[in-house]
């Protein structure tokens, strides 16, 4: 299989010039199958033939085996999650914060990355904000903000300029001063090579349902075995510990006990197939793919306008427009998608090796009223 068979058999992109995968990708016709025959054989058969408990947690346990592989981890590193969101706040919340305590973030994180750190500072917690520059961290500028914290929360491909955040130096700094590495990985799986391995966070949050082309709901948790002992969930279920009858309960070793209670195991069904699907293309071709053709559209911007990086590190490439809003609308109208961003205030274009040479030039024709 190949970027062109993967693009025909996702019926979402025969139509349309699709270019926002880095909010949603839409899904190949065998991923949504996938989750379509597990929800028919879990409720029009199972019931009558298998224990439908048995066969969701061997599903369960299916899917952490097929996220473990691509990810480079082990089964028992990974929780099944519902979102990026949900993987960064379960983190957040299993912790035993006190006011005083110092969680330390960049200007570039996603609201999933910055929301529940809002909400802690009600409680005390002090939120330290490191300002970047064109997408950059600096690391002298981190260090001196992660000196005295207990958490650093930071994104490993940046959702606002398409830039690889220096994420094995940044663990390596948060380490130092003794804080918790928890990173944002969403625009990594499916678009780049991921081994969380190579990275040593402590946490990575992620989902399939960008660049892997999975559903949404198929969010993932990696988290080390050392760091999971350390940490105390705050919603509890019979996923989430070692045996549910027993009185005191004991968490489930690793991060299954951020798994709670019975959840759809459908979108993480899907999760699977895409991981499967993404791994026959081959990352390493989809990368390369992708910013090829970001790199095409770059060509074309004129370079005040650019705010991603001249040579791609991704495929997100963020282009500054008079009017934003406007703007995404104006190429909605002429079968364009993209997105606008709050901060920088611009337009976003999500290139995937699905896409081609063609839909890109379209995108610069149609752009070339904003030059003008």
């Amino acid at each position: 299989m190949n970027s062109r068979d993967l693009r025909a058999d996702t019926p979402a992109l025969h139509e349309d010039v699709y270019l926002n995968f880095g909010a949603h990708g839409p899904s190949p016709q065998y991923v949504v199958e996938a989750a379509d025959e597990f929800v028919r054989s879990h409720e029009f058969e199972t019931s009558t033939r298998n224990d439908p408990y048995e066969v969701a947690f061997d599903t369960y346990d299916r899917v952490r085996e097929r996220v473990a592989t691509f990810v480079g981890a082990d089964a028992d590193e990974i929780a099944l999650t519902e979102s990026t969101t949900a993987g960064i706040n379960a983190v957040a919340t299993a912790i035993d914060w006190e006011p005083g305590d110092v969680v330390v973030r960049t200007d570039l994180e996603h609201p999933a990355g910055t929301l529940p750190w809002q909400r802690l500072e009600q409680e005390g917690v002090e939120v330290r904000v490191v300002e970047t520059e064109d997408g950059r961290v600096d690391l002298d500028a981190f260090a001196e903000a992660v000196d005295d914290a207990q958490v650093a929360c930071f994104s490993a491909v940046t959702w606002t300029h398409g830039t690889q955040l220096p994420v094995a130096d940044l663990v390596d700094i948060a380490h130092e001063a003794g804080a918790f590495a928890l990173v944002d990985a969403v625009q990594v799986p499916g678009q780049l090579p991921m081994d969380v391995g190579e990275w040593d966070a402590d946490a990575v949050a992620a989902a399939g349902h960008k660049w892997l082309l999975g559903l949404w709901g198929g969010g993932f948790l990696y988290v080390d075995g050392q760091a999971a002992d350390s940490l105390q969930p705050t919603t509890v279920g019979y996923r989430s510990v070692e045996m549910p009858t027993a009185d005191p309960y004991e968490f489930a070793a690793g991060a299954r006990r951020f798994e709670v209670g019975s959840a759809n195991p459908a979108p993480h069904v899907a999760l699977a197939e895409a991981m499967e699907v993404i791994d026959e293309v081959g990352v390493k071709r989809i990368a390369d793919r992708s910013q090829e053709l970001a790199g095409q559209l770059i060509d074309g911007i004129p370079e005040e306008r650019l705010l991603s990086p001249e040579d791609p590190e991704s495929g997100l490439v963020t282009i500054d427009v008079d009017d934003p809003e406007a703007t995404v609308d104006r190429l909605a109208s002429e079968g364009i998608v993209v997105r606008a961003l709050p901060k920088p205030n611009a337009v976003r274009a999500s290139v995937h090796a699905v896409n081609t040479r063609e839909e890109v030039e379209r995108l610069l024709d149609a752009l070339e009223p904003e030059w003008t």
